[in-house]
């Protein structure tokens, strides 16, 4: 098994709020994941000067991929970069840490997610896609799906049709297996139909949280996730500090969080628990046993700021997974 996903390659803007008042100001939804142009990201960048900002990669297929890296396990990322400071920032950030990195640039602005973390820990996003926008059906090339068995796809590359529906489309055709994460529950509700249709015909493996579902059923977390198995063979839906519900054919697992605590930044912590839900998954443990080491991941990132951990924390993480899968 060896994954390969396909995403936005981002350069995340992390700034920590003391309230929730910008967000009022700049009529931000808090939880929400926002696209914007050049002109809000100007107005922005102009509204934050002054907070303390941190960088680093970003994107979330992107941070599940550094994450199962950093596991010991091969994987490849394919998105699209301008040739610019951010877009020269994240091809070595990747590069460094050895992901097989399938990075298009063309002469633009790289993509940036301004992150605002609220004192609770929850994260709300502006997106200014930049060159991650213009990744097209012509940029997949069957050659490189042929290395690999599964594709692991964002949920936010939903807004471009034709892009989304040629990879998987592509991937089926290469018997690969199709994963989707639905990303966001707004961008879930502005293109409903259309993503059902994509579960229906292509997704063997979803994960969604529970505003997720909802936006995609309209119903209740708990009926959404058997009625989304009746198309999909396996779906993970994530609940934060309640943990997370596996469901295939007719068995419902639940699985709690690795330990309560009190989230300093969630941003990447569905993106981690991919991570040690894949690492599972390579390594053919069941799939309680992946949730448990999806749980494992999301209970790390949740303390730091960002979307990286320190080599010390690695190693800690990796004697621990291994002492969850003997």
């Amino acid at each position: 098994m060896k994954i390969l996903g396909i995403g936005n390659a981002l350069v995340d803007v992390l700034i920590k709020l003391p309230d929730e008042n910008l967000l009022n100001e700049l009529n931000i939804a808090k939880g929400s994941m926002n696209l914007i142009d050049a002109k809000k990201r100007k107005t922005i960048f102009e509204q934050i000067k002054g907070f303390t900002v941190t960088q680093t990669t970003g994107g979330s297929v992107s941070n599940t991929t550094l994450a199962l890296k950093q596991l010991g396990e091969p994987v490849g990322f394919m998105g699209k970069a301008g040739n610019d400071i951010y877009g020269n920032f994240y091809l070595k950030e990747m590069t460094d840490l050895g992901i097989e990195l399938r990075l298009i640039r063309e002469n633009t602005f790289s993509g940036t997610a301004i992150a605002f973390i609220t004192p609770d820990g929850e994260r709300t996003f502006c997106t200014y896609l930049g060159a991650a926008a213009d990744m097209r059906k012509e940029d997949l090339r069957i050659d490189v799906f042929k290395q690999y068995t599964h594709l692991y796809v964002e949920g936010y590359l939903v807004q471009n049709h034709e892009l989304i529906e040629t990879a998987l489309a592509m991937a089926k055709s290469l018997q690969m297996t199709i994963i989707l994460d639905l990303a966001s529950f707004n961008v879930v509700a502005s293109d409903r139909e259309f993503i059902q249709s994509l579960t229906d015909r292509y997704v063997d493996i979803l994960f969604a949280n529970e505003e997720e579902v909802m936006a995609l059923t309209k119903k209740t977390p708990e009926k959404s996730i058997h009625e989304i198995a009746e198309k999909v063979p396996t779906v993970i839906m994530k609940g934060g500090a309640k943990g997370s519900w596996i469901k295939q054919k007719d068995e419902l697992i639940h699985v709690p969080v690795h330990k309560e605590i009190k989230p300093l930044d969630t941003t990447a912590a569905g993106d981690y628990y991919a991570a040690g839900y894949f690492y599972g998954m390579i390594n053919q443990a069941t799939p309680e046993i992946c949730a448990k080491l999806g749980s494992l991941l999301s209970y790390y990132i949740i303390q730091v700021i960002g979307t990286k951990l320190p080599e010390e924390t690695w190693i800690e993480i990796r004697e621990k997974a291994k002492a969850i899968m003997n």
